[in-house]
């Protein structure tokens, strides 16, 4: 599947896409208008092993809730993510069975690079 989870108003996501040069092809899906479902947060799970991995903890609603303070579990993060969309870690970019998670310069590059092969 070759698919981006992204935030429309997210200036950082908007800049991630345009420097991987997300092509046309992709399905993107802003996750405000239409929320990740329960499938879909399970192929990603299987893909990055975990659901932690998935999980932002700058979202404001972590720091609100003093989450930082919680040992949370799998079940938890899976949870989270489920309710709010800004505990989804972003933009999810899905190249096949390729997946790159934020926007760590790192990952960007890792990204263009599985997508356009340079």
């Amino acid at each position: 599947m070759q698919k981006v989870y992204y935030l429309s108003t997210c200036d950082t996501c908007k800049r991630v896409m345009n420097e991987v040069e997300i092509p046309s092809s992709y399905i993107k899906q802003d996750i405000k208008k239409q929320g990740i479902t329960k499938d879909e947060l399970k192929e990603l799970s299987t893909l990055t092993g975990d659901y932690e991995t998935l999980f932002n903890r700058r979202a404001k609603l972590y720091k609100e809730r003093n989450l930082k303070d919680k040992n949370l579990s799998e079940e938890d993060f899976r949870n989270l993510i489920l309710e709010h969309y800004t505990f989804l870690k972003r933009p999810v970019i899905l190249n096949n069975k390729d997946i790159f998670i934020g926007s760590a310069a790192k990952t960007v590059a890792a990204a263009k690079k599985s997508i356009h092969g340079n």
